[in-house]
């Protein structure tokens, strides 16, 4: 075996976070974590470099969200929004870092064996529970086997052989085939074995513990002394505020009720007001119109191509997120850089005559009626919609708008696969497998209804790659498959905007969902 600490070996093939101008990770503090052209900017929108100031240690902040939270039980299924949140309580054997490679955590050191079978942990020494009381192998194995059974057998789960307790401090996981991208699973909650409401009493090993829970109005967290990191977190409390409606949270932002607010207009970043900094960066989204092909238009494969041509993502990105947002072609996030095939961008331009001639091969020549399920909590998703549904009438196709709460769109659309059309962005991952996954055949996260046996083919090749070159190869194949065969409509990774209040330093972007608040600091005034 070879010792693995912090990102080493097997986990260097997985991730090779590179910042483009349109994305990428930034503090909010002053500094980046790799390359990049991202920039605080002044109210006017000139650009200016930023000092951190001088961190104050206490305080707290109120960080305004658009949603509510799905659970704070960390094993089931949630969305990015919820996962950003919770990020502040769990934590598992491994984490991901600001720069996209995986820490120990829960554990202090890890090894993967050669075949990539056997992953060995070391629990860190020390470290405790929210609730004071240790954390051991116990708590681990039963995590693990808790999270395996609730993600179930379409899952990565579906390899794991067994976990083995060798000693109090040490623990492996056994997998049935080798898996080099598995080590990315293993950042599941940690959370203690005779915690039987893990949703109404979250205890993790967290920089922050619970404090309480108020649906549609706040969670509240504060500091844990005994986090086992020395020097974080700095704030004393952390409210995260849920106001529905867009707009309003805008207004609690300029009226200073809120502290930090993220996806901001344009519009909205020009009229900030002095007292806060504007922060870019990238959502690390796959934004886009995601199809079902389960409907009867959409599972002609020239109709999606013809919805693909009457989209035009540049005017989407110009209108919305004033150019800054990076246009992608598929299913992969551009962060992703070791995995991601550029050429996917150029198979569509916008170009409504070829879109109204493939219509006609098809059948339609007249168009058809799409229903485009949004949720209503995100305007993002709403306004592209909008754009949409007039780029969509100039090729002859009657699209209209289903505005829904998010719990709906979780219920009806992804969970149920109940829609025609839906706007949405698909949060990126550390494992380049877990963004494409959703489209093989019988995944039981496509709710899209699509199948290509060319795809389910190239992706299984990819995933069961254990050489580098090929894994890249077969995954870029992938994605050019789902481009040139229309899965999806897909439209840019969207620009964050982000205002934090001056009074705040450290605000960081990670490539995956995490607001994380262990960074946060109060600056000197």
């Amino acid at each position: 075996m070879k010792k693995k600490h912090l990102l080493t070996g097997v986990m260097a093939l997985l991730v090779s976070v590179a910042l483009s101008a349109c994305g990428g990770d930034k503090n909010a503090g002053g500094t980046s974590a790799g390359e990049t052209k991202q920039q605080e900017s002044s109210v006017d929108g000139t650009s200016n470099t930023l000092s951190e100031g001088t961190p104050v240690p206490g305080g707290s902040v109120v960080f305004g969200m658009t949603q509510d939270l799905a659970s704070l039980d960390p094993h089931p299924e949630t969305d990015a929004g919820t996962r950003d949140v919770v990020f502040n309580l769990y934590e598992g054997l491994v984490k991901p870092a600001s720069d996209g490679s995986i820490v120990p955590a829960v554990a202090s050191e890890y090894a993967i064996s050669d075949d990539a079978k056997t992953f060995t942990f070391t629990l860190r020494d020390g470290i405790t529970f929210h609730d004071g009381t240790p954390v051991t192998v116990e708590d681990v194995k039963y995590s693990i086997d808790r999270y395996a059974e609730i993600q179930g057998e379409s899952s990565a789960f579906s390899m794991l052989s067994d976990v083995v307790i060798k000693d109090d401090k040490t623990i492996e996981v056994v997998l049935k085939e080798g898996d080099s991208e598995f080590l990315t699973e293993l950042t599941l909650a940690v959370i203690p074995a005779s915690n039987e409401d893990p949703a109404g009493n979250p205890i993790g090993t967290g920089p922050f513990k619970f404090v309480s829970y108020t649906p549609g109005q706040n969670l509240i967290l504060e500091k844990y002394d005994g986090y086992w990191k020395e020097g974080v977190p700095s704030l004393d409390k952390v409210e995260f505020k849920f106001t529905p409606d867009v707009d309003t949270a805008f207004m609690e932002l300029q009226a200073g009720t809120i502290d930090i607010l993220k996806y901001l207009t344009t519009a909205q970043a020009q009229s900030l007001g002095s007292d806060y900094n504007l922060v870019e960066g990238s959502m690390n989204l796959v934004h886009g119109m995601y199809l079902n092909s389960a409907y009867e238009p959409l599972s002609n494969a020239k109709v999606r191509q013809a919805l693909c041509y009457a989209v035009d993502r540049n005017a989407i990105n110009n209108f919305l997120f004033g150019g800054k947002s990076r246009i992608i072609g598929s299913n992969m996030i551009p962060n992703m850089t070791k995995y991601y095939e550029p050429q996917a961008e150029t198979v569509y331009t916008y170009d409504v005559e070829k879109a109204r001639e493939l219509l006609a091969e098809a059948g339609y020549p007249d168009g058809f009626a799409l229903e485009i399920t949004v949720p209503s909590s995100y305007s993002q998703h709403v306004d592209t919609a909008q754009i949409i549904v007039d780029e969509l009438s100039q090729a002859g196709i009657k699209a209209t708008i289903k505005q829904v709460e998010w719990s709906t769109w979780l219920e009806e659309v992804y969970k149920n696969g109940e829609f025609e059309a839906t706007v949405i962005g698909f949060d990126g991952t550390l494992a380049p497998g877990k963004m494409l996954q959703r489209y093989v055949s019988d995944d039981g996260k496509n709710f899209m209804h699509y199948s290509n046996a060319d795809f389910d083919h190239a992706f299984k090749e990819a995933y069961e790659a254990v050489n580098d070159a090929e894994k890249i190869a077969k995954y870029k194949e992938a994605q050019m498959i789902l481009a040139q065969d229309a899965a999806a409509v897909y439209i840019e990774d969207p620009a964050n905007l982000v205002a934090v209040n001056k009074k705040f330093g450290g605000y960081t972007f990670y490539p995956t969902s995490a607001e994380d608040m262990s960074l946060l600091y109060q600056v000197a005034e």
